[in-house]
């Protein structure tokens, strides 16, 4: 079976393959770029780019971390990333994805725009005013996250009511994603909630509203997921943890280290100060958290709204910045390492070329 492109508003990736942003510095300029460069859809994600090129563009820093979410969301940053990529990736489309839940959410997609990304993706909550921060950039392919097709409905009504908009694709992503869900830890286990279940109905949602592009997430791994993902009616997949086995992955080697020593039995369910359950590596910080003797907790970059200000980083046990960023600067001991359910099936770090090519030929 060979693949068809996708579309995306007034975009065309010629590989129906969307890399998934995935913060703090796992995709950042190297990946996008040598994702979107190779015919993929390279993402950058928002998350941490105060964390870029060893903080250089944060402006204030308590005990080395970036002071609230003015330097954690660094526009400069973020800019900085963008231009980077760019100059891998030329005039082939780019995205960045920018959680609704972060702190500054209109503000940092306003910082995409201006600095010329081509695709928007937003997941973490129900994105129903994302058009208000892009009005002035009508080229910028707006893309939402759901779990749902009810999900979807609600986009679609509200945008097309306030803003005579409708979304450009969606990205529908199953309970086996790494990171956030948008499922609670015990609808991530009912069969109506797995990826293969959710692709028909939201792909029927997508068709009334004039067959918006859908692209499944969630646990896919090789081209045999790709194609039954295709063959369900999606138009294309993105992937994430997957995309960490690269040389051009912007992730620490430590990080890459993490994942490729992981077994299955290691890959779980944990709760999060956003509020969500999140996947990743059970590791050293994952055991000090449970025994409650995790690093201290200061909420200094103040990074999710559904935090609180740190409350719910207390509850949890432990500031998902920290421990991401963490991660990023390869600190195996403190670090939180999020992976998809077939993080453990990760052996081996080869070129995104490469991979693209065994995702679109096969194995």
């Amino acid at each position: 079976m060979s693949f068809e492109s996708l579309k995306i508003g007034k975009y065309t990736i010629q590989k129906p393959i969307v890399q998934g942003g995935m913060g703090v510095g796992i995709s950042w300029d190297k990946l996008a770029g040598t994702v979107s460069k190779e015919g993929g859809l390279g993402v950058i994600s928002a998350v941490g780019t105060g964390y870029y090129e060893d903080k250089h563009y944060a402006k204030k820093l308590v005990a080395d971390r970036p002071l609230s979410e003015a330097n954690f969301y660094s526009k400069d940053g973020f800019t900085a990333i963008i231009n980077n990529a760019r100059r891998i990736c030329g005039d082939k489309p780019l995205a960045a994805n920018i959680l609704y839940a972060i702190n500054d959410y209109g503000r940092v997609v306003t910082d995409a725009c201006e600095a010329g990304i081509d695709i928007i993706i937003t997941g973490a909550g129900l994105p129903t005013n994302m058009p208000e921060f892009t009005a002035d950039y009508p080229d910028v392919a707006l893309v939402p996250i759901v779990s749902s097709a009810k999900a979807l409905k609600i986009i679609c009504k509200r945008w097309q009511k306030r803003y005579n908009r409708l979304p450009d694709a969606v990205v529908l992503e199953g309970p086996k994603s790494g990171g956030h869900q948008g499922f609670t830890y015990e609808q991530c286990a009912l069969p109506e909630n797995q990826l293969e279940n959710l692709v028909k109905p939201v792909v029927e949602e997508a068709a009334l509203w004039g067959d918006i592009p859908v692209i499944a997430a969630g646990g896919i791994w090789d081209k045999k997921d790709i194609e039954e993902m295709i063959a369900l009616g999606a138009k294309g997949v993105q992937m994430g943890t997957r995309f960490i086995g690269t040389h051009e992955c912007d992730a620490h080697e430590n990080l890459k280290k993490v994942l490729l020593d992981a077994k299955e039995e290691d890959i779980q369910l944990m709760a999060s100060p956003v509020g969500y359950p999140a996947r990743g590596v059970r590791t050293n910080l994952t055991e000090l958290v449970e025994k409650r003797e995790g690093p201290a907790i200061k909420c200094i970059s103040n990074c999710v709204a559904p935090c609180n200000r740190g409350v719910e980083a207390k509850e949890v046990g432990f500031c998902i910045a920290d421990r991401l960023s963490d991660a990023y600067n390869g600190n195996v001991e403190f670090g939180l390492f999020f992976s998809g359910t077939n993080g453990y099936k990760l052996n081996e770090i080869i070129s995104v070329k490469e991979l693209l090519e065994k995702l679109i030929q096969g194995e």
